[in-house]
């Protein structure tokens, strides 16, 4: 998924009905497209973390992000850059594979991280977390045998530590 244009918005907001589609509906109404979407509860379960990818430049996001500040229930939203995100995404593949073929494939799993979680006797199901390019090589690398069913997450992202540093810096200064 290499795209100049997808952004990583990273949203903290109360975990009640209706939030992720208010939020949703924002992105709808100007028209962009939602590349992926990950929502979770955080440690506090008054709150849930919204992860969401757009496909859009970046004067028009600016935009969405002061409109989504203005929600009530969002309690705080970041623009992350790649460079300064942990970024992870899931996938879940079931590959075909004859008996031939079965050692190559779980050393190609292996070799990028992933493991072997079901099998039969004409079939392998992979699971890997890592950052979307990764998970890119070894769909390219699986095609080749067969993949019989792909599911990914989609992008969470929290900040690099250096970057949250910097930015509570930053705001201890703007407060002394």
């Amino acid at each position: 998924m290499k795209n100049s244009n997808h952004h990583i918005v990273s949203a903290l907001v109360e975990n009640r009905s209706g939030v992720l589609a208010r939020i949703a509906g924002l992105f709808a109404r100007r028209g962009f497209n939602i590349y992926s979407l990950a929502v979770a509860p955080t440690d506090d379960s008054k709150l849930s973390r919204v992860t969401i990818v757009v496909d859009v430049e970046t004067s028009l996001l600016n935009q969405v992000v002061n409109q989504l500040n203005k929600l009530i229930n969002v309690v705080e939203i970041q623009e992350l850059s790649p460079l300064d995100a942990v970024e992870r995404e899931l996938l879940l593949a079931t590959v075909q594979c004859s008996t031939g073929k079965r050692s190559e494939i779980i050393q190609i799993v292996t070799a990028l991280g992933g493991e072997i979680v079901d099998a039969d006797i004409s079939s392998l199901t992979i699971e890997m977390s890592s950052t979307p390019e990764k998970l890119d090589t070894l769909e390219e690398l699986l095609n080749s045998y067969g993949i019989l069913k792909i599911q990914r997450t989609g992008r969470v992202a929290l900040p690099r530590l250096g970057y949250l540093a910097e930015t509570v810096a930053d705001s201890e200064l703007k407060l002394a």
